[in-house]
């Protein structure tokens, strides 16, 4: 049987590790700690107001894409009050009440999303295309007082006994708007008297949010308002303090869904707090992406690998410059070297931010002409005449210089790692001229501390040494809704399931996860190897690792492969590319050739989709898994 525990370095190196402590077998954060509000009467809502700068009340906070209507961020506090009011009076909404926010993006949601916060009530949030029967189950999980929900999608809910209000995508401020709205502008109608505030503090329940079921059924995740406070102050505001720029003068392009944790603690909370301005697609569309990132000069846009993808393949950067964009950060799924390649050729003046990147990888980038020179500040930042703004950390060394235009620059990725359960926080890493560790996810954020727990004995283990990645700290979910999972919460610990290691510097590597490992023969493969290394295929685009059982060797790993349109390649060709760069139980035995690889609105693959076809594929029949019945995988 295959050891249970892989080390990573000299078994001795860990006793000299300050952010370890052996007798305890915690890892600690490196970063200094960050002073949070000790108030328990404190809720979100006022500690964002309380943040959110003072200056140019007339700023834009929230810009909509299509309309170019904007509210400002005293439209914003107006706004945020007067709906919260609307909903205890008009709505008769109480403490505790649930409000299920069936929503797309739109310059409505935050301030839906916090007047229901500031109301003393909890929002839960899902996908506004979700099918009846994933809304019916919401409610009845939920059991919500009052839903929000478009013109677009009311005609899905099922049959509810619940309130339904209309939201429009804009507020058109000056327009009294349609009828089917009347009942949401009633709810923003002032009165003269206003009621006395809610009696929610740091430890109540906010927001119900729902992990993406990768590991499983999906569960609400039930954060309280101190979570949703540690994600403003040790995800949002720890990172802007990272830079030299100014906070309030960045404009953000929204396109992320907010009703995952991901858009929501960015968008509708922590960017807010900072003063930034956040321009709102309703829906991502690479055509429209680029002019609107050119109309509002965007300065940054958080994406997943596709959305990186089409802008790659849709932009024409000689007739398309976006000069006005500063920083690019992808994750939630790994993005393939070709596509940074790409992207970093397409873009040279952007700083891009990779979150869990796979192993060290050196970018050539080209400057375009023009570039005569780059002027080095040691205030963290290198500006270019042009005036394209690099994150100084992300460019860590001038490799070659052949003339005043072409540069080989190695660009350092900052990389980060956070779920659901924890409100987003976990690690964020930033490359020095001392580390660049390009297969790290970072080093744990200020305030939270870490285990690594050895699968088998539970014992901790120290640097260097893979087992499941524990967290605790102020971001960590209360629990989940209606289901009590003693595996999940482990006295205020959190078990994320991820298989992980430290190294000896304090940098955390996310090796697989927990229930993805495949076990082949009592050795354990990670899908992320097999991925990392397919993926580079010239004839792959994109592809997802997971297991079938198999009688002899108990699971074999399962290749879904996506290949390049006009592509030729076989099944016994990948197989083959892969068995010649693994270790021999490594190695893919089966292929499924697909169009599409499955994934949650946030560009994580769901394996769990995966596994289920070939379920049902078993039960169907046997299969070869041959290029004559991949059509049957097609669509997942």
């Amino acid at each position: 049987m295959q050891d249970a525990v892989a080390t990573h370095g000299p078994a001795n190196a860990a006793a000299g590790a300050t952010f370890y402590c052996a007798a305890a077998g915690v890892y600690a954060s490196t970063h200094p700690p960050v002073a949070l509000p000790s108030d328990p009467s404190l809720s979100l809502v006022p500690h964002i107001f309380a943040r959110l700068p003072a200056a140019r009340p007339d700023a834009p906070a929230l810009v909509d894409a299509a309309t170019a209507e904007a509210l400002s961020r005293a439209d914003l506090r107006r706004l945020v009050s007067a709906l919260a009011a609307g909903l205890r009076r008009r709505r008769g909404l109480r403490e505790g009440d649930v409000v299920l926010l069936a929503l797309p993006n739109s310059i409505a949601f935050p301030v839906a999303f916090l007047a229901v916060l500031a109301a003393g009530s909890i929002a839960t949030t899902m996908s506004p295309f979700s099918a009846p029967a994933e809304i019916a189950a919401r409610v009845r999980d939920t059991s919500p007082a009052l839903v929000f929900a478009t013109l677009d999608n009311v005609g899905k809910l099922p049959p509810l006994r619940v309130p339904v209000v209309l939201v429009p995508d804009a507020f058109h401020l000056a327009d009294e708007g349609a009828p089917e709205f009347a009942p949401f502008r009633e709810l923003l109608l002032l009165d003269s008297e206003p009621l006395p505030g809610p009696s929610v503090g740091q430890d109540d329940a906010a927001a119900i949010l729902y992990s993406s079921g990768t590991g499983g059924r999906s569960k609400g995740v039930v954060l309280t308002h101190r979570n949703l406070i540690a994600t403003v102050e040790l995800f949002v505001h720890f990172e802007a303090s990272q830079y030299a720029a100014p906070a309030c003068d960045n404009v953000y392009l929204a396109a992320l869904p907010m009703f995952h944790v991901y858009g929501l603690s960015l968008f509708a909370v922590g960017l807010l707090s900072l003063g930034s301005t956040v321009v709102v697609m309703k829906r991502f569309d690479a055509g429209e992406a680029v002019k609107t990132i050119r109309r509002f000069k965007v300065t940054h846009f958080p994406v997943v690998p596709p959305i990186m993808a089409a802008l790659v393949h849709t932009t024409k950067p000689a007739a398309m410059p976006l000069e006005c964009l500063v920083q690019v950060s992808t994750g939630a799924a790994p993005s393939s070297r070709r596509l940074i390649d790409d992207f970093v050729k397409a873009f040279p003046h952007v700083d891009l931010i990779q979150l869990m990147i796979a192993e060290k990888y050196l970018s050539r980038l080209v400057l375009p002409n023009g570039l005569a020179r780059l002027q080095l500040f040691r205030k963290g930042t290198i500006k270019s005449l042009r005036g394209s703004v690099f994150n100084y950390q992300s460019i860590t060394s001038v490799l070659k210089i052949k003339d005043e235009s072409r540069l080989w620059i190695q660009v350092g990725y900052h990389r980060g790692y956070g779920m659901t359960e924890s409100a987003a926080v976990g690690t964020r890493g930033f490359n020095t001229s001392k580390h660049k560790k390009y297969g790290s996810v970072g080093l744990l954020a200020p305030n939270m501390h870490a285990r690594i727990v050895h699968v088998e004995t539970g014992c901790s283990l120290p640097p260097g040494s893979c087992g499941e990645l524990w967290l605790h700290g102020p971001a960590i979910m209360k629990g989940y809704l209606n289901h009590v999972d003693p595996c999940a919460i482990n006295g205020g610990w959190l078990r994320t399931g991820d298989i992980a290691y430290f190294d000896f510097d304090g940098y955390l590597y996310i090796v697989g996860r927990l229930k993805e490992v495949i076990k082949y023969k009592g050795f354990q493969i990670a899908p992320a190897d097999l991925e990392a290394v397919l993926i580079e295929h010239p004839g792959i685009v994109d592809v997802a690792v997971t297991s079938t059982e198999d009688e002899e060797a108990g699971e074999v790993p399962v290749a879904f492969v996506v290949r390049k349109s006009g592509s030729g390649l076989s099944c016994t060709q990948v197989m083959e590319y892969v068995a010649k760069q693994v270790s021999p139980y490594k190695k893919v035995r089966k292929v499924v050739f697909v169009e599409s690889i499955p994934k949650s609105p946030a560009g994580k693959v769901l394996r769990r989709l995966l596994r289920e076809s070939l379920a049902a594929s078993a039960v169907a029949g046997p299969t070869s898994y041959s290029e004559s019945n991949s059509m049957r995988h097609s669509r997942l």
